[in-house]
This record gives C-alpha cells, structure tokens and sequence, in this order.
C-alpha cells in the first residue's frame, strides 16, 4: 500500500497527463475566453469529450442532459478553439483557454458568458435576488 505523501507526489508532480475522471466518468471543465481572461462558462467532459478535444483542438463536452457528446458551437457558430488545456493539482478538474468565434453565442441566453449573475453577499438567506450584469 502506498503512502498518501507518495501518491500526492505521484500525483501532483508527474508529467503524464492522467485524468481522474469522478464516479460518473465526468471532469468539470472551466472554460476561460483568451482574449478577455473571462470565465464564460463550465461544462462537463467525459472520457470521449477530452480525447475530440484533445484530438481536434475544439472544445467538446458531455451533456448530462442528453447523455451525448456535443461540440460546443456546432448548431450556434460560437465554436471554441481550444488554445490550451491545463489540470489541476490532483488531475480531476480542467481548465481550457479557448478563442470563440461568435462570442456573443457562447451562452444559450445570447450572451458572451453563461456567468452574467451576480450573488449578493452578506448575512440573508440562500434564495436572494441576483444582480443582472447586462
């Protein structure tokens, strides 16, 4: 049995890309708009996602909802050239820095970023009401 020191080490010092996708074989990935530096959104990532990312250098996701793979941008012209792929420290989250060809289309709501919301913060309960930033 190996040592937890040895399997961070493993882990977070290798340079083999392993990724450690959760239960439901999925990785969240954020995705990061190059030019702005802007979070405009995070989307699932199977095994078979990852690999046509990989693959093809655009971004490809798992949709829960359908349970099928999807590139992003095929139906709204929003494609996603991936620009480049980071893991984090224990390999099972990514983030991809991408160029979008219709920014304006990246959220389904016609906006350049699915995060337009904004949660107040402060002593309250959960159920506020957000602030729109659009």
């Amino acid at each position: 049995m190996s040592s937890p020191a040895r399997d961070a080490e493993t882990i977070e010092e290798t340079t083999r890309f392993r990724p450690r996708f959760d239960a439901n074989g999925l990785l969240p990935a954020i995705v990061v708009e190059r030019a702005s530096g802007a979070v405009v959104m995070m989307a699932w990532m199977n095994e078979q996602a990852l690999a046509a990312t990989l693959e093809t250098g655009f971004a490809h996701y798992w949709s829960r909802s359908r349970q099928a793979l999807w590139k992003k941008g095929e139906t709204s012209g929003a494609l996603q050239t991936v620009v480049e792929v980071r893991t984090d420290c224990d390999q099972d989250a990514l983030v991809l820095t991408v160029e979008i060809a219709r920014p304006e289309d990246t959220c389904h709501t016609g906006r350049p970023t699915c995060f337009y919301r904004t949660v107040p913060l402060g002593p309250g309960p959960l159920d506020r009401t957000l602030l729109f930033e659009d």
